[in-house]
C-alpha cells in the first residue's frame, strides 16, 4: 500500500467518523482495509461510498430477491438504467431515481437537479432521452411548507425539463400529513438507443487514459449523498449547502456532445458523476471492470480557488461525466466537446493495482481498495417486524352520504382527486413532437420516432394501501402501473421502482420494506413484468416521524401500432359502457372512506394477480383488434370516480344503470375493488365482447350508454359534465393562489 503524506491531515476521530454518518463497526472494517488510519479524503469517500443512498446497505439483501429477467430484457440492474429490447434493433432505456431530501431543502434546485441527474444515467448508456415522468408527494396542503414546496418543485422540473428539451409527458402529486417534513421527488427518464449502441460503466484497458467532461467542479452538493442517507431534523435548514446547483442549458450540451462522441468508436466506458461525483464514477467503473484508476486532481476543471481534494471528490456539482477512451482518440474526442463549449480534461488513467489511487500537488492523499467500496461494500441484515395487517370493513357498516352527488363532487374537487393541470400545463409535454397521449390519462404514450410504435409509460403507487398491509399494497403498487400501460393497449414489458420508506433501524419500517418488497417480487412475478432498474431512498422522516411507505412504481409497455392506442375519453354518443372485472364494494383504505368519512382505516383491498393478469389481458387484446374505443382502469375513487373522469375528459354524457346486488351502492360506485375497467365500444360489437368474455373467463357487466351531457346513474345522480369539471378544476388554482 502507498504511504500516504499530508502535512495537513486532520486526526480522525470517532466524533469525526460519527459526523460523516458511519458507525464504529464500519471506522475499523476502514482501517481494516487500508492496513493504517484513512486520512480525511479517504474517510469522506468511505462515507458517500457506504451510505445508504450509493451503498444500499440495508436493502440490497432484499432486493436480490426481485425478479429481473426476461427474454427482453437486455440490461437489468447493476448499470445507469435498465434496458429493454423494443424490436427492430431499437433499446428503450430508463430509469426512476429519488431527490428527496434535496427538495425539502431547496425545491427548486433539488428538483431540477433531480431530473438533470436521471437524464444523465439515460443517455450515458447512450439513449436519446425522449420523455421525462415524475412522482410526487407533498404533506397535508394544511402545513405552512406546502404551496412554498410545491410550488419550488413543479418550477425545478419544469425549469429544468423545459430548458433541455426533453418532454415531462405525465406523473402523479399527493398530499398527505405523513410527507409534512419530508415530501418525495422522484424523476423517472426514458430513452432511446440502437442496440449495438449501448455503453456501459465498466471500464477496461490499462493505461487507457480518463477524462473528465462537462462542467467544472464546485462546492455544490459536497455530501449530498450522506444528506440523503439521514433522516430531517430541526436544523435541516443548514444543509443547503449539500444541495447540488443545476444548468439544464449545459445539459443539453452534454447531451449533444455525449451522442455524438458515442456516436464513433473511441469510447471504452462511460459513467455520470451523480451521487458522490467524482467518488462514485470512479469506484463504480474501477471496480465494475475490475481495475484501478489512478487519478491527478491538480487535472481537475475547478470553478472554485483553493479546493481540496476531500471536496473534488465529493463535489456533486451537475453536468459531469467521466470517460475512458481509447489511447490514440484523446485529440479527437476532444474537438467534439471544445465545439460544444464544455471542459475536457485527462484527469488520470486505468491501473492494474484495483486500487482508487488520488494524486494531489505532488503528493498521494488517497490510495483505497474499489471492490470494498462497491461491491463488496457493507450487507446489513436489518432486524424487521411483520406489519399486522388491520381487518377488513364490512361495506355495509359504512353508512351511505345523504347525497351521493355531493359526494362525487366533494371527491372530484378535493386535493387528491382535483384535476393536476396545474401542474403539467407548466412542463413542455410537447417538445420533439413524438407525444401521442398527453397528461390526464392513464398512461403517458410517445411515439418512437420515424415509426409506428410507442413507448406507453406510467408512474403510480398508492402509499396508504402499502401503509395498512405493505404485501398487498407492493403488490397493487406494481399491478396499478400494469394496469394504466394496458388501458392505452401497450403490452407492459418492465418496471422501474424508487423505493421511499422511513428509517431502516426501526424493525417496524424494515418491516414495511420487506413486506413491500415481497408484494412486488410476486406481482412481477405473475404478471410478467420484470425489475430492471431503480433506486432506494431510506430515513425520509424528520424527528422520528417517517413518511408512509412509498414504492414508487414506473411501468413501461410497448405499442407495436400506435394507432392502435386508446384513451380515458369515449368518442362517439351511443357508445356503449362496459364494466371489466368484478365489484365487491371494497370500501376500507379508500378516497371515499378518507374524503366523506374523515377516516383512514380498514385493509386495502386485496390483489388477485392472476385476475389482474387475466382481466389485462382480455382488455389488452380487445383494443388491439380495434374493438374498443376508450378504456380507463379504476383505481383511485372506484368507478363513479373513474365513470366522472371518462365524463370530463370526454365533455359528453352517459347512462348509467348499475346491478349492485347486496352491495350497498356508494360501496358498489366508492369501493376501489382491483383488477377493473371501463372500456367503450360500439353497439355492433357488444355481442363480439361477450363472446370473447365468455371465452377467456373473465366477468363483464354493460352498463351504460353514451348520451346527453350529464353524468346520469340511477338511483345515485344527476350531475352535469360542466358541474363535474368546474369542481374537478378548481382546487389547485384556488389553493396555490391563497397566501399561505
Amino acid at each position: 500500500m502507498t504511504e500516504i503524506i499530508w502535512e495537513n491531515n486532520p486526526e480522525i476521530t470517532e466524533d469525526l467518523v460519527k459526523e460523516h454518518g458511519l458507525s464504529e463497526d464500519e471506522h475499523q472494517l476502514m482501517i481494516k482495509i487500508l492496513g493504517r488510519t484513512p486520512t480525511l479524503t479517504e474517510l469522506g469517500i468511505f462515507s458517500v461510498m457506504w451510505s445508504e443512498h450509493c451503498s444500499y446497505k440495508s436493502s440490497k439483501l432484499h432486493l436480490k430477491t426481485l425478479p429481473t429477467k426476461a427474454p427482453w430484457v437486455i440490461h437489468g440492474p447493476g448499470e445507469n438504467a435498465g434496458v429493454i429490447d423494443i424490436g427492430d434493433n431499437q433499446a428503450a432505456i430508463f430509469k426512476m431515481e429519488s431527490h428527496n431530501h434535496p427538495s425539502y431543502i431547496e425545491p427548486y434546485q433539488g428538483a431540477a437537479t433531480g431530473v438533470g441527474g436521471i437524464l444523465r444515467d439515460v443517455f450515458t448508456m447512450g439513449a436519446r432521452p425522449i420523455a421525462n415522468m415524475n412522482a410526487l408527494r407533498f404533506g397535508s396542503p394544511e402545513h405552512h411548507k406546502t404551496r412554498h414546496l410545491l410550488s419550488g418543485v413543479v418550477e425545478g422540473i419544469g425549469g429544468y425539463g423545459n430548458c433541455v428539451g426533453v418532454p415531462t409527458v405525465g406523473g402523479e402529486t399527493n398530499f398527505h400529513p405523513s410527507y409534512d417534513g419530508n415530501i418525495l421527488v422522484n424523476a423517472m427518464a426514458v430513452g432511446l438507443a440502437d442496440q449495438d449502441k449501448i455503453f456501459l460503466s465498466a471500464a477496461a484497458g490499462v493505461g487507457n487514459p480518463v477524462i473528465y467532461v462537462g462542467s467544472k467542479t464546485g462546492r455544490d452538493g459536497i455530501h449530498g449523498a450522506t444528506m440523503a442517507s439521514a433522516e430531517f431534523t430541526e436544523d435541516s435548514e443548514e444543509k443547503r449547502p449539500t444541495v447540488q446547483v443545476g444548468d439544464p442549458f449545459t445539459e443539453k450540451l452534454l447531451i449533444e456532445a455525449c451522442i455524438e462522441l458515442m456516436s464513433t468508436d473511441m469510447v471504452v466506458a462511460i459513467q455520470d458523476m451523480g451521487a458522490a461525483g467524482l467518488t462514485s464514477s470512479s469506484v463504480e467503473m474501477a471496480s465494475g471492470g475490475g481495475v484501478g484508476f489512478t487519478i491527478n486532481l491538480d487535472e481537475v476543471p475547478q470553478r472554485e480557488e483553493g479546493m481540496t481534494p476531500y471536496e473534488m471528490m465529493l463535489s456533486e456539482s451537475q453536468e459531469r461525466m467521466l470517460v475512458v477512451l481509447k489511447p490514440d482518440r484523446v485529440e479527437e474526442a476532444k474537438k467534439i466537446f471544445v465545439k460544444w463549449d464544455l471542459d475536457f480534461a485527462v484527469i488520470g488513467e486505468i491501473t492494474d493495482t484495483g486500487n482508487l489511487t488520488l494524486n494531489w500537488q505532488g503528493k498521494t492523499v488517497a490510495d483505497i481498495p474499489t471492490q470494498p467500496l462497491a461491491d463488496n461494500s457493507p450487507e446489513y441484515d436489518r432486524p424487521w417486524v411483520k406489519t399486522v395487517a388491520p381487518d377488513t370493513i364490512d361495506p355495509a357498516s359504512v353508512a351511505a352520504p345523504s347525497d351521493l352527488g355531493e359526494a362525487l363532487l366533494k371527491m372530484v374537487g378535493s386535493a387528491n382527486m382535483s384535476s393536476r393541470a396545474w401542474i403539467w400545463e407548466q412542463y413542455d409535454h410537447q417538445v420533439m413532437a413524438d407525444t401521442i397521449q398527453l397528461p390526464g390519462g392513464d398512461a403517458a404514450v410517445v411515439r418512437v420516432h420515424d415509426t409506428d410504435k410507442a413507448l406507453a409509460i406510467s408512474t403510480d403507487c398508492t402509499p396508504r394501501y402499502v401503509y395498512a398491509d405493505p404485501f398487498e399494497g407492493g403488490k397493487q403498487a406494481v399491478a396499478e402501473t400494469w394496469r394504466n400501460v394496458t388501458a392505452v393497449g401497450a403490452t407492459p414489458m418492465a418496471i422501474t421502482d424508487c423505493l421511499n420508506f422511513g428509517n431502516p433501524e426501526r424493525p417496524d419500517i424494515m418491516g414495511q420494506f420487506v413486506g413491500a418488497i415481497d408484494g412486488l417480487r410476486e406481482a412481477c412475478t405473475v404478471l410478467d413484468y420484470p425489475v430492471i432498474s431503480g433506486n432506494v431512498s431510506l430515513y425520509n422522516e424528520t424527528n422520528g416521524t417517517g413518511i408512509h411507505p412509498t414504492p414508487a412504481i414506473g411501468g413501461v409497455g410497448l405499442l407495436k401500432d400506435s394507432s392502435k392506442m386508446v384513451t380515458i375519453a369515449p368518442k362517439n354518443d351511443g357508445d356503449i359502457l362496459v364494466l371489466v372485472g368484478e365489484t365487491k364494494g371494497h370500501i376500507g383504505c379508500t378516497q371515499y372512506l378518507d374524503i366523506i368519512e374523515g377516516r383512514e382505516e380498514g385493509a386495502p383491498p386485496p390483489v388477485d394477480l392472476e385476475i389482474e393478469k387475466r382481466n389485462g389481458d382480455f382488455v389488452r387484446a380487445q383494443i388491439q383488434n380495434g374493438s374498443v374505443t376508450a378504456c380507463h382502469d379504476i383505481s383511485d375513487g372506484g368507478l363513479f370516480i373513474a365513470l366522472a373522469e371518462m365524463a370530463m375528459a370526454s365533455g359528453k354524457g352517459m347512462e348509467i344503470a348499475l346491478n349492485n346486488g347486496d352491495v350497498p351502492l356508494h360501496a358498489y360506485g366508492f369501493g376501489e375493488d382491483q383488477a377493473r375497467y371501463i372500456i367503450s365500444l360500439p353497439a355492433d360489437k357488444l355481442g363480439e365482447i361477450n363472446s370473447a368474455a365468455d371465452k377467456a373467463g373473465v366477468i363483464i357487466e354493460t352498463i351504460g350508454v353514451m348520451q346527453g351531457n350529464s353524468l346520469d346513474i340511477k338511483d345515485a345522480m344527476t350531475i352535469s359534465v360542466e358541474e363535474l369539471l368546474g369542481a374537478h378544476d378548481a382546487w389547485m388554482p384556488s389553493y396555490m393562489s391563497t397566501e399561505s
